[in-house]
């Protein structure tokens, strides 16, 4: 085909990758800061004089904040306009990172991190809900591929890089360099922005926000995830607001069922349950991110701590799992259209398998040889979670309607961020008890255990998927 138009489709084309490629940068700027501040933690003790708490919530308060926003800036996103929602979240971003590196105290850091994270949390499911919308067939499987290599990247490969940043600037200051970095990667991805993403709303005509909606799936996630963070962060967690978590969601299902009889268009439309794909598939990918995430947390602390590695050097023990997912996640868009969610059911068994060895490899005591020792391992966990991540994304949001991407894609996102609290929770919980007993090695082989238990729970609801699948052919 030639002339105006096989231009035209060609413009078309450059234009979505142009797109894709302004919202993976976004992506990965706000997943790289869930982990890159972990190994900062003590140069910002040292520059600020930080106390353990303050240090805490710098970690804990940014993934309280970008879980609860999820779902209403995934909605706001579908009505009022993807792009428009994403160039404001980035810039937000952006300034809050700014102020971030900027501050002069524990307690104005800690509120530049609570905006820094919702930030985040608008901005990611306007990624899933621009891949939904530009998209379409084998390219829109290729699309979230490069996304879930990004996931798989920025998890894995934050540690090494706040390593090397403190490395070059000083642990005294190194830490603002975390924050700082954000800012010319911002300023270039919201001039581009600006040219390749599109404006309009995928919906006809705005709706109302559903404000006690909001209210009740907001109180009901911090419910959930304050206690549970508010753990790691040693200052105490209110475990009394457990038991109103379920309560708010029962309220919440009521009253958007109300909502929509009255007419009007609720938060959640609650029929995505009933696409079978979409409510498998979020499941899953909280248990896995339960795992996935653990992971990371338990093996920085065991190598710095436990073997005395610096930031950097125990960034470079994890980074084969970071090449591992990127290789994958990368090859599972071109594959994941042939063979759906049996391809996440073969990742599952891989990082199933790493994770089992790099266990075993760890309790045999190799010292300081260790991060070289579990590379291989490591390596086959990365290359299964690359065939997990984007896979089950493509296969989840496949069966979606395009004009509700952004909501459901920020439901699902928000089951993600609560498999990784009760992961993470779970993981440090099991980490230090059994620390304070048995030492370094009982330590990581509790930890990693945790990991491998929710992996596996992950593994058998995507068997039990598949089992579902043949028995009704």
């Amino acid at each position: 085909m030639t002339g105006p138009g096989a231009e035209k489709a060609e413009q078309s084309t450059t234009h979505r990758w142009q797109a894709l490629v302004v919202c993976l940068l976004a992506g990965f700027m706000t997943l790289l800061d869930v982990s890159i501040v972990n190994v900062a933690l003590p140069s910002m003790q040292e520059g600020l004089q930080a106390p353990p708490v303050a240090l805490g919530w710098v970690v804990s308060g940014y993934a309280l904040t970008f879980g609860l926003v999820l779902v209403p800036a995934g909605r706001l996103g579908d009505d009022r306009g993807r792009g428009r929602m994403f160039m404001l979240a980035l810039l937000l971003f952006t300034l809050a990172s700014a102020a971030a590196g900027f501050a002069q105290s524990a307690t104005f850091l800690v509120i530049s991190r609570l905006v820094q994270g919702a930030a985040g949390g608008m901005l990611n499911p306007q990624v899933l809900g621009l891949i939904q919308q530009l998209f379409h067939g084998g390219e829109r499987a290729r699309a979230f591929g490069m996304f879930g290599a990004v996931i798989g990247l920025s998890t894995a490969i934050g540690p090494l890089l706040g390593g090397l940043i403190i490395e070059l600037a000083g642990s005294e200051q190194g830490w603002r360099w975390v924050f700082f970095v954000n800012v010319p990667i911002g300023l270039v991805g919201l001039l581009f922005a600006a040219k390749v993403l599109p404006r309009g709303s995928s919906t006809k005509g705005a709706h109302s926000l559903d404000l006690v909606g909001v209210l009740l799936l907001g109180g009901a996630l911090m419910a959930l995830l304050l206690p549970l963070i508010q753990r790691e962060s040693g200052s105490g967690a209110p475990w009394y607001l457990v038991p109103a978590a379920p309560v708010l969601l029962v309220l919440f299902v009521l009253w958007e069922r109300l909502y929509r009889k009255r007419g009007r268009e609720p938060l959640i439309d609650l029929s995505l349950f009933g696409i079978r794909s979409y409510s498998f598939g979020s499941a899953l990918g909280m248990l896995y991110f339960a795992g996935f995430t653990s992971i990371f947390f338990v093996l920085a602390l065991y190598f710095q701590r436990g073997l005395g590695y610096s930031p950097l050097e125990a960034g470079l023990a994890m980074t084969p799992f970071a090449i591992g997912s990127a290789v994958s996640s990368a090859l599972s868009g071109r594959l994941v259209n042939r063979f759906g969610r049996s391809l996440v059911v073969l990742g599952l068994v891989g990082a199933l398998a790493g994770l089992l060895v790099t266990d075993l490899l760890l309790s045999a005591r190799f010292g300081a040889s260790a991060g070289l020792v579990v590379a291989g391992p490591l390596l086959l966990a990365g290359l299964g979670s690359g065939f997990v991540i984007s896979p089950n994304q493509t296969v989840t949001l496949a069966k979606v309607d395009p004009a509700r991407g952004g909501t459901a894609a920020g439901v699902q996102q928000t089951g993600q961020r609560l498999g990784t609290a009760i992961g993470t929770a779970t993981a440090s919980g099991l980490f230090f008890s059994s620390l304070a007993g048995g030492g370094w090695d009982a330590a990581i082989s509790a930890g990693l255990l945790v990991a491998v238990a929710f992996v596996a729970l992950a593994l058998v609801l995507a068997v039990v998927e598949q089992l579902v699948l043949t028995r009704r052919r």
